[in-house]
């Protein structure tokens, strides 16, 4: 199972520990998360269902390629890194 874990900055907001999922695609992993964590999910997609500006998500060490469909292959043994940029001055 493909392991998803979330920024510390998002548990703040909200509950969002790593979870094992069943999924072969990115959108697969993550609509399985949002299935158990609705709230989740506006903080990391857009209303299309594209990663949100600030949100990066990373398979093991590689940003993903296809940031609006999600579509990038995932097996049992990766990890799924979701972070939020971060700004400031």
């Amino acid at each position: 199972m493909t392991v998803v874990h979330f920024t510390a900055h998002l548990a703040r907001y909200l509950a969002c520990p790593a979870q094992q999922v069943d999924g072969a695609t990115v959108r697969a992993a993550l609509d399985a998360v949002f299935a158990s964590n609705p709230r989740l999910r506006s903080y990391v997609v857009d209303d299309q269902g594209r990663l949100r500006h600030h949100v990066n998500v990373f398979i093991n060490a590689d940003a993903v390629a296809d940031r609006d469909g999600l579509s990038d292959k995932v097996g049992p043994q990766d990890e799924l890194f979701v972070l939020q940029a971060l700004s400031g001055g």
